[in-house]
């Protein structure tokens, strides 16, 4: 059993696959406490291998299933992935890189805040919030990505925005990841 939080289609609103129709399978449950998380830890439901995957066939058209958190590699395991595959979804994975992801992953972001153990991604996305260095960790990654922090603060994520531009400008093995799910108003 996998504890989710939720189910969705929508797009994906950052990095490499930036507004790509996605199914969202978001699980409850994190290693770690950021104050800017998304998600609501308290709110669950247990779920079979076989319910997520009958909940996600309404959206197959879409191909691609993001496992995201909370952090998912606390409960995605082979099974599960196998089981999204044997459906014709590519999976991807965002994760915050404490923790080995199972095998047989499409793609793997590791957005980390702490010290990971992950020393290979395909997309590695750090968070900038302007008062520490920018640290790449020694991952090895496809694609580096820089996310300004979203503060809640309109003003102050514009200045975060604006010396993360500047700080890529200097830093060209960086590129710039918004949160567009956020910019437009859609989930």
């Amino acid at each position: 059993m996998y504890r989710v939080n939720e189910i969705f289609y929508s797009l994906q609103g950052e990095g490499r696959n930036t507004g790509r129709a996605a199914v969202f399978i978001r699980f409850s449950g994190c290693n770690l406490k950021c104050s800017f998380c998304d998600t609501d830890f308290d709110a669950y439901r247990e779920i079979s291998v076989e319910d997520i995957v009958a909940a996600i066939r309404q959206w197959k058209q879409a191909a691609f299933i993001v496992l995201t958190g909370g952090e998912p590699t606390l409960q995605a395991d082979k099974k599960l992935i196998d089981s999204l595959h044997a459906e014709g979804f590519c999976v991807a994975m965002e994760s915050n890189g404490t923790k080995q992801p199972p095998p047989g992953l499409d793609w793997l972001t590791v957005s980390p805040k702490v010290r990971p153990v992950v020393t290979r991604c395909n997309e590695l996305k750090c968070i900038f919030d302007g008062r520490k260095p920018v640290d790449d960790f020694g991952i090895e990654a496809d694609y580096y990505y820089l996310q300004p922090c979203d503060t809640g603060d309109d003003v102050q994520n514009k200045a975060l925005t604006q010396a993360c531009i500047h700080y890529i400008i200097s830093h060209p093995k960086w590129r710039l990841s918004l949160q567009t799910h956020k910019m437009i108003g859609f989930k």
